[in-house]
């Protein structure tokens, strides 16, 4: 494990501006429409543009359950942690070094997550945090990660079938997710937490909403597969909102900036993200859900599972993840750099 973030000296120019990040994927699909100015107040009157993001749908999300367990606590590291390069015979470390490479499922419109910079490359908290398990595979000079591009609503099943060995998406840790159900076929196992978000709101600045308890009916965007409306309604003041759901967060910006919807409703990890691309929104309201993010792997993988967590807690203890926070997050977030969230085992 290189305790000097190789990751980061590999990848310079992680931290550009939002106009130049996703200028171009947002002027595509606004359609060339010009945006009206935002509106100050929750209004389904709101004089928006028509023409909507492929996939916009309005949807009726039933209230998020609250947990009655402690779903965050995972396996415990495996004692000795292997030495890169020398996975144990059987696992399937073992299975990822002989195939030559890592394969991970990532989104692209995560801005200071996992996002292309101006080169194309991605880039961000996540792309780093995956970079640290493939040096812990391979060692010195390991091969490139092979990112496959996976959506919100596809993350579970891409781990499940094995069409990735692991997700680093922004991907919320909860009971749901770990126990197949009809909403989830594809039961998932995370790793330990390593970011701990909370939901909040994205709103115009200048709009009077101040929190989910005014919402009222205001009109709410988020993508399909994430579990943000259905926390947002189980909040008193938010139940009768109009929630929108779509492909993607910069389908999401495009309608917050054409005034089809009133504000976008999920982790303020990502919202933080939409408004370093956009200043003329604001996040408001206190945070009303925890949101902790994990890794997710397959439950047929326990070792491997076990293994990512012994990285994250190497992770946390030598001081690489105040590293990746502070060369993706502080910029836009600033004050003191947090403590790494504290890990809870099984």
């Amino acid at each position: 494990m290189h305790t000097s973030l190789p990751s980061i000296s590999r990848h310079t120019s992680r931290l550009v501006t939002a106009t130049v990040l996703l200028g171009i994927a947002l002027a595509a699909a606004a359609c060339g429409t010009t945006s009206p100015p935002p509106s100050s107040a929750p209004s389904s009157a709101v004089n928006a543009s028509t023409v909507m993001p492929a996939g916009a749908s309005i949807v009726h999300p039933a209230a998020t359950p609250v947990p009655n367990s402690n779903c965050t606590a995972s396996y415990p590291p495996p004692s000795p942690m292997p030495v890169p390069g020398h996975m144990p015979a059987g696992s399937w470390m073992t299975h990822i070094l002989e195939r030559g490479h890592l394969i991970a499922g990532v989104g692209q419109d995560k801005n200071l997550w996992a996002y292309r910079n101006r080169t194309g490359q991605l880039v961000g908290f996540d792309i780093d945090m995956l970079e640290q398990v493939n040096d812990a595979i391979f060692g010195a000079n390991p091969p490139p990660i092979d990112f496959k591009i996976i959506s919100d609503a596809n993350r579970s099943k891409a781990v499940a079938t094995d069409e990735v060995d692991i997700v680093a998406e922004t991907m919320t840790i909860n009971c749901q997710r770990q126990t197949k159900s009809s909403k989830d076929p594809y039961p998932v196992d995370f790793s330990t937490v390593y970011y701990p978000a909370a939901e909040q709101l994205l709103v115009p600045t200048g709009s009077s909403i101040t929190g989910p308890a005014n919402l009222g009916h205001a009109r709410v965007c988020a993508t399909g597969g994430a579990d943000s409306l259905g926390n947002l309604v189980a909040v008193p003041g938010a139940q009768h909102i109009v929630a929108w759901d779509v492909n993607g967060w910069a389908d999401c910006l495009v309608m917050l900036q054409q005034g089809q919807v009133d504000a976008i409703g999920t982790d303020n990890a990502i919202l933080t993200g939409l408004h370093a691309q956009d200043p003329n929104t604001m996040i408001v309201g206190s945070p009303f859900s925890p949101e902790p993010y994990g890794m997710a792997i397959s439950q047929k993988h326990a070792d491997f599972t076990s293994f990512v967590n012994g990285v994250l807690a190497q992770v946390r203890a030598n001081g690489t993840w105040k590293q990746i926070y502070n060369h993706n997050l502080w910029p836009y977030i600033g004050g003191p750099t947090p403590q790494p969230p504290v890990a809870s085992y099984k």
